[in-house]
């Protein structure tokens, strides 16, 4: 887990460079600001990610057996002072740092990160195909985009929130990613899901419909994002942006079509694969104009 770590740092950069509205604005205050975005957000996801698995030891012996808890690396006394500590520095670095926007980007990934993995009563809501399906999208594809981009323009820049164009893109095509990631990551870990409860729509319809609908809900938002672009004022960005989104529709149509439905190495492989779909979008956000 820690790998998705830099591409975390990537998704905050891109949303930062969508504030940027003239070249005087990259500047040292432009790099403090973003930096201080990147370091509390990562030390929130350490805390998300670590108590995820906290609360999976067992069902990750079956899915992940190499992660640390589930291996015995890691002691489960180790694993709560880590993410104790770590949801502890994330909020006190946005207190001191006193940008709205950013306390409740932390804030609201906290609340949804407890309430996903948690085991307590009306929580654990992954358990819920469609409540961890919302919970995903929320953070990654709504929060990411407008709450790290309100830091930047509003307690960076000091200017009025205003929604830009590319700012409703990327959060309407993350919001297809998102949903797509949230279905498909659920399609390799069938087998322990099945076994300790977990109804997920891979469970419940089938992994094959579930692999099928999720490269199908990525093509459309390629085809869309091709549209999008295409409308741009810009011909340097309608260029870029237009070739850049069919590039990446045609290495997923590619991918999938090989993908050996029965192993689950492949789809394993295979869900990677879309990650870097999902950060290599982030270097296109900021070209959308």
């Amino acid at each position: 887990t820690p790998r998705l770590f830099p591409q975390q740092a990537l998704s905050i950069v891109s949303v930062s460079l969508l504030s940027v509205e003239k070249l005087a604005d990259i500047s040292p205050l432009f790099f403090t600001g973003m930096l201080e975005a990147v370091a509390a957000a990562l030390m929130m996801n350490i805390y998300i990610v670590g108590l995820n698995q906290l609360t999976d030891i067992e069902i990750d012996k079956v899915n992940k057996p190499y992660l640390p808890l589930a291996s015995g690396e890691f002691s489960v006394g180790t694993g709560v002072l880590i993410v104790t500590s770590f949801s502890i520095m994330s909020f006190w670095l946005g207190w001191v740092i006193k940008s709205w926007p950013l306390f409740w980007a932390l804030s609201i990934s906290f609340v949804l990160g407890t309430a996903y993995s948690i085991n307590l009563p009306l929580l654990r809501w992954k358990r819920f195909a469609f409540v961890a399906a919302l919970c995903i999208l929320a953070v990654r594809a709504v929060i990411v985009q407008i709450c790290f981009y309100l830091h930047m323009q509003m307690h960076v820049f000091g200017r009025s929130a205003i929604f830009s164009r590319p700012l409703i893109f990327a959060t309407a095509f993350m919001s297809f990613f998102s949903v797509v990631i949230a279905l498909f990551k659920d399609i390799p870990d069938m087998e322990g899901d099945k076994i300790f409860g977990i109804r997920s729509f891979t469970v419940q319809l089938g992994q094959k419909r579930v692999f099928w609908t999720c490269i199908a809900l990525l093509e459309i938002a390629y085809g869309i994002a091709m549209f999008i672009g295409a409308a741009s004022p810009y011909m340097w960005s309608k260029g870029i942006t237009v070739i850049g989104h069919a590039m990446l529709a045609l290495l997923l149509w590619n991918r999938a079509k090989s993908v050996d439905l029965t192993s689950k190495t492949a789809i394993a492989s295979c869900y990677m694969f879309v990650w870097k779909l999902f950060y290599a979008e982030y270097l296109l956000i900021p070209l959308v104009r």
